[in-house]
């Protein structure tokens, strides 16, 4: 399958998900991506001041229990104590790209945001296998994650 094809299954699994289909694939995608945040390397802790720093903890520490509302002011921390010039640690822009993703999905009900999600969770993949764009389901972890997207979009 290539890429382009990838992103257009994703995008129908979304659409034709059902809403408990949705939050299920939200809730467990969202722990997928930010669940490394406290290994992140500590030279890319430099990248935010402590404040932000102790906001981004607490996001993914709280991220299936915190509401909207709580979720969005710990980014707005974040986001006010980011250090970078431009050039942020991918692994870290992952987390906090996935940190907002699911905030505004809890804030809006956007089905969007959930494929931003699956694209991400994709893409975190590729980064660790370097998935070939010719055939993006041929490495085995990459396989793995599109049958993951697939069941828990469909269950």
């Amino acid at each position: 399958m290539r890429y382009d094809e990838l992103e257009a299954s994703v995008v129908r699994l979304v659409r034709d998900a059902g809403e408990d289909n949705l939050r299920t694939f939200g809730a467990e995608t969202v722990v997928r991506l930010v669940r490394d945040a406290a290994a992140l390397d500590p030279a890319d802790q430099d990248q935010l001041d402590p404040d932000a720093a102790a906001a981004l903890g607490a996001a993914c520490a709280n991220v299936l229990t915190a509401g909207p509302a709580e979720l969005r002011a710990q980014l707005t921390r974040i986001d006010d104590g980011i250090l970078a010039d431009g050039d942020m640690d991918p692994e870290l822009l992952s987390v906090i790209t996935a940190l907002e993703h699911w905030t505004t999905y809890l804030e809006t009900g956007l089905r969007g945001e959930l494929y931003e999600l699956a694209i991400r969770s994709i893409e975190q993949v590729d980064f660790q296998v370097s998935a070939d764009l010719g055939d993006f389901l041929a490495d085995p972890e990459m396989a793995a994650e599109y049958a993951r997207i697939t069941r828990l979009l469909t269950a």
